[in-house]
């Protein structure tokens, strides 16, 4: 199954929920993530949430929907955008679209506590999404 996060500028959500699907779902599955705006980085604290249940994400990169490989986008099962109060990205095609809104965590006016904790909140939403997500749709 081929699957695809979206988010504006993936380097939060869209992070999290491809390091999380990867392990959750293994290797059978092409899965990625991209934004429609990308930042250039992941955002140190997702590098941090995700590190803290044993997920790697230190050699990502944030990346556009034109830097995925176009046999992947036309195979595309599933794309899923995980906005809130932005414009999500869409995808034109005949993949599955599903909406999993999901505040951005990275907000200039948290102190670190509230970066940390918005982070870790994103990444337990995520989580749980993808468990849903597994039960209905993978087998």
């Amino acid at each position: 199954m081929n699957i695809l996060f979206l988010c504006v500028a993936n380097s939060a959500r869209s992070q999290i929920a491809e390091g999380l699907a990867k392990a959750m779902l293994g290797s059978n599955h092409n899965i990625q993530s991209a934004g429609s705006i990308p930042s250039g980085k992941v955002h140190p604290h997702a590098i941090a949430t995700m590190k803290d249940i044993g997920i790697d994400l230190s050699d990502h990169y944030s990346k556009s929907i034109d830097d995925l490989d176009k046999d992947f986008l036309l195979n595309l099962d599933y794309a899923i955008t995980l906005c809130a109060e932005e414009v999500c990205p869409v995808l034109p095609g005949s993949a599955n679209s599903l909406h999993w809104m999901n505040e951005d965590p990275a907000n200039d006016t948290y102190t670190e506590v509230q970066l940390q904790n918005s982070f870790m909140t994103t990444r337990e939403n995520i989580y749980k999404l993808i468990k849903k997500f597994m039960i209905m749709n993978v087998q």
